[in-house]
C-alpha cells in the first residue's frame, strides 16, 4: 500500500532536518522546458493547472494554496487530496476558453497535454501567456511525443516511463521553493514502482488491452497506444500492450480490437460523463452482451478489469493504475 499524504509530508519534514535536504529556490529561477527558456522571479502565488495531473502533482505538494484554479478532469481527485482541492475552483473538467483561465488572473499557469497547452491547442499556445509576462510549463511527457497533423495527442517510438514523471515533479517543487517534497514524493513513487516490478515476473503470453472509451458501440475505441502509459502499466506487470502501435491514443475498431486478442481487457472509468461507454460499468455490459465481441477469449473467461481512465494519461495516475490492475490480477485465472 502507498503511503499517504501526510507520511509523505512528515518524511520531507524529517528530510530537511538532515544533512540531504534540499537547497531553498534562488529566485530568480531560470529552467528549460520542452524547449523554452522559463524564468521566475518568485514563487507562483496563483496558478491555473490545466489538466487533472498538473493540478495533483500540486496538491501532493501542499500546494492548494497557491492554486487560482484547474481544469480538464477525466476523473474524480484522488482521495488524499480530495479536502485540499475543495478548496481550489474548477473551471471546468473539460477543455476551457483562453478566456476562462485569464479570468483567474494566474501568474503561472501549468499543462499536462499538448491540446491544453501547445501549438494547436485547444485552449491556448505558450505565446499566449508570454506575451502577458505569465510562465508556463509542460508535461515533459507530453512534449516527449513526436505530433503530426493526423494525431493530436502524437506518438512515441520508445516506451513512456515513470523518469519524465519524476522530472516534472522536481520542476514543479523548484518553482514553487518545496524541492524538499519533491523529493519525498518521488521517493515514494519509486519504492511502488520498484515494488510492483518485484512482483510480476515477465510473461511473453500475457497480453493487456486498454480501453479509454468510445462515442457509442458502432464508433472506434479510443485505446492506450502501445508506447504509451498503458504499454508501461503492461510492461511494469510483466506483460506487454496487445496494441503495438506507436499512436498514444489510437482509434482501433472492434475487428482490430478482436485480432489482438488480449489475455486480460482493461475496462477504463471515466468520471467526465461526455459518453455513455465513460463508465465500466456501460463498458462491461457491451462486451459481455455483445454477440461478437463477447466471446473474445479475455470476456468469456472473465478476464476484465477496471482501471481509472486518468491513468491512461502520461501521469502520477499511471501508477496508481498500475496498483488498481495489479490487485484484480489476483482473482484471475491467468496461466
Amino acid at each position: 500500500m502507498h503511503i499517504t499524504l501526510t507520511r509523505a509530508l512528515a518524511g520531507a519534514a524529517l528530510a530537511l532536518s538532515g544533512a540531504s535536504a534540499q537547497a531553498g529556490t534562488e529566485y530568480p529561477l531560470t529552467i528549460q522546458n520542452c524547449g523554452q527558456t522559463v524564468t521566475f522571479e518568485r514563487a507562483p502565488r496563483n496558478t491555473v493547472a490545466l489538466g487533472q495531473n498538473s493540478a495533483e502533482i500540486m496538491l501532493l505538494l501542499g500546494l492548494g494554496d497557491r492554486m487560482a484554479a484547474t481544469a480538464f478532469w477525466p476523473n474524480a481527485v484522488l482521495p488524499e487530496v480530495a479536502e485540499a482541492n475543495r478548496g481550489v475552483p474548477l473551471i471546468t473538467v473539460e477543455f476551457p476558453t483562453l478566456e476562462s483561465v485569464l479570468a483567474q488572473q494566474p501568474d503561472f499557469v501549468a499543462a499536462m497535454l499538448t491540446t491544453l497547452l501547445g501549438p494547436d491547442s485547444k485552449v491556448a499556445k505558450r505565446s499566449d501567456f508570454a506575451d502577458l509576462g505569465i510562465p508556463t510549463y509542460l508535461s515533459p511527457s507530453a512534449c516527449s511525443t513526436t505530433l503530426d497533423a493526423s494525431d493530436a495527442y502524437g506518438s512515441r517510438d520508445e516506451l513512456w516511463s515513470m523518469d519524465l514523471l519524476y522530472k516534472e515533479i522536481e520542476d514543479l517543487s523548484r518553482i514553487f521553493d518545496v524541492a524538499d517534497r519533491g523529493q519525498a514524493l518521488i521517493a515514494d513513487f519509486k519504492a511502488r514502482e520498484a515494488a510492483l516490478r518485484a512482483r510480476f515476473a515477465e510473461d511473453d503470453d500475457l497480453t493487456f488491452l486498454f480501453w479509454f472509451s468510445s462515442p457509442s458501440p458502432a464508433d472506434d475505441a479510443y485505446l492506450g497506444g502501445g508506447n504509451g502509459p498503458s504499454g508501461y502499466i503492461a510492461d511494469l506487470l510483466g506483460g506487454a500492450n496487445a496494441i503495438t502501435t506507436e499512436a498514444d491514443w489510437p482509434a482501433v475498431g472492434w475487428e482490430g480490437i478482436m485480432a489482438a486478442d488480449p489475455t486480460v481487457f482493461v475496462a477504463a472509468q471515466v468520471d467526465r460523463n461526455r459518453w455513455d461507454l465513460d463508465t465500466a460499468e456501460n463498458k462491461i455490459e457491451f462486451l459481455t452482451s455483445d454477440p461478437t465481441v463477447s466471446q473474445m477469449d479475455a470476456v468469456r473467461n472473465g478476464r476484465i478489469v477496471v482501471m481509472s481512465g486518468a491513468a491512461m494519461n502520461p501521469s502520477i495516475r499511471t501508477l496508481y493504475g498500475a496498483e488498481q490492475v495489479a490487485e484484480q490480477l489476483k482473482a484471475l485465472d491467468l496461466p
